[in-house]
């Protein structure tokens, strides 16, 4: 294990340990914090984009950032050793108008008492905004592009919830910038880089194109170094106001950290870790999007670490101190979602996503010392923020796995758990390098990419499986409306066989998907037209020798995703019908599709037989678990025919954020037993709720029946848990045996909620009393209170 150090990894994980004082409080305002509306930004970027009328769009948006690092209000918290955010307070929900205005029009005034995700907001913010902001955005924005280019048909399956678009109204995000070249070269290197790339070009090659671009990106890095400065500035003016002679060190400290990044790379570890939350923050500042990822932080920042270990420069506890005080950072951005999309994506998902662990480019195994801290960090800090991942293989060292269990009992419902051999060979097969693809980390919730060379784009849209089989089921037709929504196949009564039934099913996922890839093609279109974005494009590489945004095809990679949602129900369904209706005819065909129109009702003994009598997808049962891969591979298969416009192709993932519980509810009752309205299966391999009764293992081998290398944006296992099932070493040893059986089936994705359903239910009634208690929803972990009453029920 070349990536060790010579401290002995024990000595840095304690699940015993506990949070610093001086973080404790910092926490506990977090904990206290209620969620308000910053309109900073939306006023600074109306006075930018006036300003700015008739320049080139990368020009424009550089001189937003601009704008925003030199105007934004900053602060620095007490007992804050790592300084920066995008707004004043924390988790505020930031208004970016040049995505979208109609719907927070809409919401304005039912953001505070919403169902999900409510931000407060006061009423002369919704008058300034409707008076002096919104009208200037009128037609301007994503949003409205967006409405105005999709097709009459898009349009349709899209309010036919056949299927989802996802990044309509907001930057582009869900990424892995270039952490490690952001810390080696710092904005003077970048700067450098810039100049070689454009003394590459001539003017003819260049055009007015790349003259924009690279004077998009100059401005860029302009506003990186002034944002950098004005908390130098403030640090010191701080540190002129205190009595307290420590903290007057720190602020000091502080200041010419602030100061050394505005132009060198960072140095040391406490450098480092500054260095890595600004790039972070300026992303959040220029795109207002989710799901930039840290990626392998133990890998970019040991290093740091390891000389300031050797040099005396820092003990291990204070690198932990620091490198705690960054997780605590990460809890301070939220998204401000409308009212639809915080349904999809509940709890607030930010997607700041770091994986620990598993192989350098080698192959060897790549856990560290930091490995170990970052897993402490995350059991002393306990908070939903950075989604903590860790990537194993058939050689992960015991030691780490049994450290990663002891979180895991925490409850947070991290470390979620990666398997390396499966995915690399996966993104092998997709095109990327060997060496990128065992360099590969997370983006977001559980979505694969390449740090620093792709924009994997891996959360574009969401296909509904199972109200594409309620089409197919009803000849094309929704059942609730008999409008004509799909193809026209035979309807299930008209259906000669199952063979049939299948080959209707397949024609229709097949144009639904075609309609899907036609709406994300004009979404990446309009991205790259409206909201380039210079900042992240300088740590992307390619984008600056190509003078290309990394919008309009400039990274090395330009892969796009799609998630299917949700196979279980499918299988379940399938399996029920063939049973039933065609091999052992004890349903006839229109009597089931007069059930699922009247959702069981008055059919209560057909609705027992349909969930407890027909195979279910879960329990090691082929019956159900060969129509789950069949139909996984095909949809795998079908969104890779596809390509990008920015010259990638299209990657099939599996999984659902919350989408399982508002896509349901636009499903009618289906064949597995589901009533009409429930949530959908959770996760995106996880069997139905309540239909796994042979334990985890079967649920593991019902999983692995699916090629899963062909779902290379990423899948979703959710496991549960009861607490007592870690209770002890011999019980962690079972799980970790547990997590290498999971290995060897080649499952890309397992994730784990370790919590009773007593504990959930009193939460539920005395809410105040449960503000902490976080629990895992579908590739990310949430605040159980801060969600709605139908996503806790699912829970």
């Amino acid at each position: 294990m070349t990536n060790r150090t010579t401290i002995d990894p024990a000595t840095a994980f304690s699940e015993s340990a506990r949070l610093p004082e001086r973080l404790a409080r910092i926490k506990a305002r977090l904990l206290a914090n209620v969620n308000e509306i910053d309109i900073e930004r939306a006023r600074i970027t109306t006075a930018s984009y006036r300003a700015t009328e008739g320049e080139p769009m990368p020009i424009r948006r550089a001189t937003m950032l601009l704008e925003l690092a030199r105007r934004l209000s900053i602060t620095i918290g007490d007992d804050e050793l790592i300084v920066g955010n995008r707004s004043l307070l924390p988790r505020m929900g930031i208004i970016a108008p040049e995505g979208a205005v109609n719907w927070i029009d809409r919401e304005l005034d039912t953001l505070d008492t919403r169902p999900q995700d409510k931000f407060r907001i006061a009423p002369a913010v919704i008058r300034e905004l409707r008076e002096d902001i919104f009208p200037y955005w009128q037609g301007k924005t994503l949003e409205d592009a967006v409405a105005q280019r999709l097709p009459d048909d898009v349009r349709a399956a899209v309010a036919a919830k056949a299927f989802a678009l996802n990044q309509t109204d907001h930057a582009q995000g869900h990424i892995l910038p270039d952490v490690e070249g952001w810390l080696r070269l710092g904005i003077g290197g970048l700067r450098d880089k810039l100049n070689r790339a454009r003394r590459s070009v001539t003017a003819t090659e260049g055009g007015d194109a790349r003259a924009a671009f690279d004077a998009a990106a100059e401005i860029a890095l302009q506003a990186a170094s002034e944002f950098m400065g004005r908390y130098a500035a403030l640090a010191r003016d701080q540190a002129t106001r205190t009595d307290d002679a420590a903290r007057r060190d720190e602020l000091q400290h502080i200041a010419a950290t602030c100061d050394a990044l505005r132009e060198r790379p960072a140095r040391d570890f406490r450098e480092a870790l500054q260095a890595v939350w600004f790039l972070f923050v300026l992303l959040q500042i220029e795109s207002n999007a989710s799901s930039f990822s840290p990626g392998r932080f133990d890998q970019y920042m040991l290093p740091f670490l390891t000389r300031d270990l050797s040099s005396g420069r820092l003990t291990l506890d204070e690198a932990q101190l620091w490198l705690e005080s960054l997780w605590l950072k990460f809890n301070e951005i939220v998204l401000l979602r409308s009212s639809t999309s915080a349904r999809y994506f509940a709890g607030f998902p930010i997607g700041f996503n770091i994986a620990l662990g598993g192989q350098l480019a080698d192959g060897q195994d790549a856990t560290n010392l930091l490995s170990f801290m970052c897993l402490r960090a995350q059991a002393e800090v306990g908070l939903t923020q950075p989604n903590l991942s860790i990537r194993i293989h058939k050689d992960s060292p015991q030691d780490f796995l049994m450290a990663a269990a002891a979180v895991i009992a925490k409850g947070s419902g991290m470390p979620q758990v990666f398997n390396d051999d499966v995915i690399i060979p996966g993104q092998i097969a997709r095109g990327v390098t060997p060496e990128d693809a065992r360099n590969y980390a997370v983006v977001g919730c559980v979505e694969l990419s390449t740090p620093g060379k792709a924009l994997g784009w891996s959360d574009a849209a969401m296909f509904n499986m199972v109200r594409v089989l309620e089409f197919t089921l009803f000849g094309g037709k929704d059942p609730q409306t008999s409008q004509q929504i799909g193809l026209e196949t035979p309807p299930l009564d008209q259906t000669a066989s199952f063979a049939d039934l299948e080959a209707a099913y397949d024609a229709q996922i097949r144009h639904f998907i075609d309609l899907m890839m036609r709406g994300c093609r004009i979404v990446d279109g309009i991205h790259a037209e409206i909201l380039p974005s210079p900042f992240l494009s300088l740590v992307i590489d390619d984008c600056l020798e190509r003078g290309l945004d990394v919008t309009a095809g400039g990274a090395h990679y330009n892969f796009s995703g799609v998630q299917g949602v949700q196979v279980a129900n499918v299988a379940d369904s399938f399996a029920a019908v063939r049973m039933a209706v065609f091999e052992e005819s004890w349903l006839a065909a229109r009597e089931l599709l007069d059930a699922l129109r009247a959702n069981f009702e008055g059919q209560s003994l057909l609705h027992q037989r349909l969930i407890h009598r027909a195979p279910k997808y879960g329990n090691d049962d082929e019956r159900a678990d060969a129509l789950a891969a069949h139909w996984a591979d095909r949809y795998s298969a079908l969104v890779g025919e596809y390509d990008t416009i920015r010259g990638g192709m299209y990657q099939p993932g599996f999984y659902t954020v919350s989408a399982h519980v508002p896509m349901g509810a636009h499903v009618g009752a289906t064949p597995d037993g589901r009533r009409a309205g429930e949530p959908l299966a959770d996760g995106g391999l996880s069997p139905s709720a309540g239909r796994d009764l042979r334990g985890p293992t079967a649920v593991l081998q019902s999983v692995a029946k699916a090629n899963l290398e062909l779902a290379s944006n990423g899948t979703l296992l959710n496991m549960k848990f009861l607490p007592l099932f870690f209770e002890g070493e011999r019980a962690r040893e079972k799980f970790v045996a547990l997590l290498r059986g999971f290995c060897r089936l080649r499952i890309p994705h397992v994730q784990f909620n370790v919590v009773s359903a007593d504990t959930l239910r009193d939460a539920q009634a005395h809410p105040e009393q449960y503000r902490h208690l976080i629990v895992r929803v579908a590739g990310y972990s949430a605040y159980f209170t801060e969600l709605d009453r139908a996503l806790q029920d699912e829970i």
